[in-house]
């Protein structure tokens, strides 16, 4: 290894917002933690994190709350607290800062660092030491010599270790493992993958292009043929994250059953995303309607809009025909989002704010 390469370092908080509780409340360490919310298993929502306890014994994100309830009957169910976590985020982040490397925020829990070095793992060591001077939390460190690769090697180094994944070891560690083990891949694509004969990195590296690109498009099969080899971009960016649209959803304590009090409810959610990307001052190209029915089956629909608009009217219109595609079922929940043109796309007038109120 010559001195002083460039490598990208994934940094990412263990158990990030069960941690941050514990550390409020001593007295949960080693319990079965669970945060989603607000914090009452009886209520409708979601689990937003586990505790490693909880994890341990099947609990995970997304699972419905009552679902982890049986699973932990003597778990501990605490509400959201979106504040204190983007508090103690921006401390972590800050810690990463201080030790002169380019910090690439990608949410409350986890960052990329870019540093050139003749010693990643002493970096990795240092941006651990920060973290838990700071805030009395533990990450794990993933180093690498792209994103891919740094982001993917973090999850051998859970919890509170690191671990070196390069296009040197890329093959060894993760030829033989399945392809849903890649960043980016999740169960309907690993499904597809499957379909077309390839079920590990390995394979999916030895795969045609030209079968993956009929299955999945000349940009995305490419794509996934490069990330079978662990090929990926290795600049990290500290530029402010710009999000590319905003979404609302709300998660009924009863089903509705009146058609329109669900269409009165996407109404309400449309109304609540306009206010948001008021905010942002782009213009909408794309809205999109999830919807969960009872018991639990989750759909969704989307459409371009003719025009980027920022006309507050047009988009909510927009919003309310996809609500016409509804089934005649209970709602258990509904969901909002709109895709905004992004600032390197946009012409000067984007800066002007979305117009009208509804």
């Amino acid at each position: 290894m010559g001195t002083h390469e460039a490598w990208v370092l994934h940094v990412d908080l263990d158990q990030f917002v069960a941690a941050v509780e514990v550390l409020r409340r001593p007295e949960l360490a080693g319990r079965q933690v669970v945060v989603g919310g607000r914090g009452d298993p009886t209520e409708r929502g979601v689990v937003s994190t586990a505790s490693y306890e909880a994890r341990a014994l099947g609990v995970h994100s997304g699972m419905p709350l009552r679902i982890a309830a049986r699973k932990l009957p003597d778990g501990v169910f605490l509400p959201v607290d979106g504040p204190e976590y983007e508090a103690m985020s921006a401390r972590v982040m800050e810690a990463l800062r201080s030790l002169g490397v380019v910090v690439e925020v990608l949410g409350w829990d986890e960052a990329f660092l870019g540093a050139r070095t003749d010693d990643p793992e002493q970096l990795a060591r240092q941006a651990q030491a920060a973290v838990l001077d700071e805030t009395q939390l533990h990450c794990s460190v993933g180093i690498g010599d792209n994103k891919v690769r740094a982001k993917i090697a973090t999850e051998f180094g859970k919890p509170a270790g690191l671990f070196r994944l390069t296009a040197e070891n890329w093959f060894d560690v993760m030829g033989d493992r399945p392809t849903i083990d890649l960043w980016g891949v999740g169960t309907k694509v690993s499904r597809r993958l499957t379909a077309l004969g390839v079920t590990t990195v390995r394979e999916l590296a030895a795969a045609e292009v030209d079968a993956l690109t009929a299955e999945f498009g000349p940009k995305m099969g490419v794509w996934y043929h490069e990330l079978g080899q662990g090929i990926g971009p290795a600049t990290v960016d500290d530029s402010p994250w710009v999000p590319r649209g905003h979404s609302r959803e709300t998660t009924f304590q009863q089903n509705l059953t009146d058609p329109d009090l669900v269409r009165e409810a996407v109404r309400t959610l449309a109304r609540d995303v306009v206010e948001d990307v008021a905010q942002d001052g782009r213009s909408v190209v794309r809205v999109a309607l999830k919807v969960r029915y009872a018991p639990f089956v989750t759909k969704g629909t989307s459409r371009k809009l003719p025009a980027a608009t920022r006309d507050a009217q047009t988009i909510v219109d927009a919003v309310m025909a996809l609500a016409d595609t509804l089934e005649d079922r209970e709602v258990r929940l509904l969901g909002v989002r709109a895709e905004m043109t992004m600032p390197q796309d946009a012409d000067p007038s984007e800066r002007t704010p979305v117009r009208g109120r509804i």
